[in-house]
């Protein structure tokens, strides 16, 4: 977000800069447009960028707020003991919570409550109720009502940095933000690339501030560039990843994956012939009066997916009915991941399919480490480290961006203005070169449709820039009262 300082009335043009263009016409050329475009990015877009890294590194913490808030529920004390047989845990919670549908078991790692998860009429969409069990005595340890088996704080704090607790309008806010994100940090990447071609030490100018700069933009200046440099493959992640699951964006990406016929595989669960024993499906509201189910059924399932290989923390979902198979997941999406499935013919005791995760699409594969790792599970304490810092590295860029808007500002007597002016280039696409016109309007309009909120937000962009150009030119006083500034950033 840098903004260019002003010229003395009369003065001559500087030389040719590596961030803008040379002699008299410093609106032609790449360079003004990237300019113009990352500052109207910077300015407008920054706070709703600054919402989602303060929401995000609040989210960072949620794993160590729930050991604390929520340990009675979320903990058992293993010492040595074994679990007693998953029946027996299942029977207890059913006692403490007589009504609704049993839709799913979490058995969890050594030291973790049993989650017996219940749907019951009511419950606000998608919410459901757990009982959480000791393992290793069945003693009911507490009940919550969760959300996608997360915690009421952990949903909260989801919540927060999802949609700001907006419901489906809010969620706008963090499209916005990742739809934006990769264009503001790419086109600061370029233009200090721009900025620091033929100059000696390349390299390292582009990775450290130059702190021999005299205080003032330049030094600001340095500290946004090169941060932003040492950020940039981490922000390209975040917004990636973030609109995988955005409403708009993350919509037309699932329709991509389908198109490819990439999504995680369906894992068959109709049997032949013979029935199991019914139960409802995972996350699947039944009435409360379905079949009761049969405890020992989930002893056979759990031993016979254990023997299939799928060890640590697993959910067992009962079939939807006589005649479908009983499905057993493995739940750990730290690396590396073992999310391998099964479905278990509870009657037989037999494996009648399976899903590993080693033959998903590269694709589903890719995207299911992508979001593992926006949420801090992946690497565990060092992704919720690395996220952390990649938010604090957001809020200090977007600072230093701003703080160069202030210093950027005139303050000449009779040319004093609250803040900096925009850089230079209204109107620079009109002098890009026709090779890059040709290319790029299909790959913005491409864009604007994978990505409809950045599409609607650019429309914007140049409809303000244009009247504001239409204004400035009926008043051709104000304009020059504003003062002008240089298309290289100096």
């Amino acid at each position: 977000m840098s903004i260019t300082s002003t010229r003395p009335p009369g003065a001559a043009r500087s030389a040719p800069t590596p961030g803008g263009t040379a002699g008299g016409d410093p609106g032609r050329g790449l360079g003004p447009l990237l300019l113009r475009l990352h500052f109207y990015a910077g300015v407008l877009i920054a706070p709703f960028l600054v919402v989602a890294a303060l929401t995000g590194l609040a989210y960072t913490i949620t794993p160590q707020l729930d050991a604390v808030v929520h340990r009675a529920e979320l903990t058992a004390e293993a010492a040595g003991r074994s679990a007693l047989p998953v029946s027996e845990q299942v029977t207890a919670a059913r006692a403490a919570h007589p009504e609704g549908t049993l839709s799913y078991v979490a058995l969890g790692g050594d030291g973790a409550t049993t989650q017996v998860v219940f749907d019951v009429p009511g419950l606000a969409e998608e919410r459901q109720h757990t009982v959480y069990v000791d393992p290793y005595t069945a003693e009911v340890k507490g009940q919550l009502t969760t959300w996608f088996g997360n915690t009421p704080l952990r949903t909260w704090f989801d919540d927060l940095h999802r949609n700001l607790h907006l419901g489906a309008v809010g969620r706008h806010y963090s499209e916005l933000a990742a739809s934006w994100l990769w264009v503001v940090a790419l086109g600061g990447l370029a233009l200090w690339w721009r900025r620091q071609r033929g100059v000696r030490g390349r390299v390292r100018r582009l990775l450290l501030p130059d702190l021999a700069a005299r205080r003032g933009v330049r030094r600001t200046r340095g500290w946004h560039a090169s941060t932003g440099v040492w950020l940039v493959v981490g922000l390209l992640f975040l917004s990636a990843t973030g609109l995988t699951w955005s409403r708009y964006a993350g919509a037309n990406f699932g329709a991509g994956l389908d198109a490819l016929d990439a999504r995680r595989p369906v894992l068959a669960t109709a049997l032949d012939g013979a029935g199991a024993p019914a139960g409802g499906g995972h996350h699947d509201a039944g009435p409360a009066t379905a079949p009761e189910l049969d405890p020992a059924a989930f002893d056979q399932v759990v031993r016979v997916a254990r023997a299939a290989g799928l060890d640590g923390p697993v959910e067992v979902t009962p079939g939807a009915d006589a005649a479908s198979a009983w499905t057993v997941t493995q739940t750990d999406e730290s690396w590396p991941t073992r999310q391998d499935r099964v479905a278990v013919d509870p009657g037989k005791g037999t494996v009648v399919a399976r899903s590993d995760f080693a033959d998903w699409p590269l694709l589903a594969q890719l995207s299911d480490l992508g979001i593992s790792a926006h949420m801090g599970l992946l690497f565990g304490p060092v992704n919720q480290f690395l996220l952390a810092a990649l938010a604090v590295g957001l809020l200090v860029v977007i600072f230093w961006g701003y703080r160069m808007w202030w210093q950027r500002r005139p303050t000449r007597a009779g040319r004093r203005a609250p803040v900096g002016a925009p850089p230079v280039g209204r109107g620079a696409w009109w002098g890009l070169p026709s090779w890059v016109i040709v290319v790029g309007l299909p790959a913005v309009f491409l864009l604007g449709w994978a990505m409809p909120l950045f599409g609607v937000t650019l429309v914007g962009f140049l409809v303000v820039d244009l009247v504001v150009a239409a204004w400035r030119r009926r008043s051709p006083d104000r304009s020059r009262a504003a003062g002008g500034v240089s298309a290289g950033g100096r």
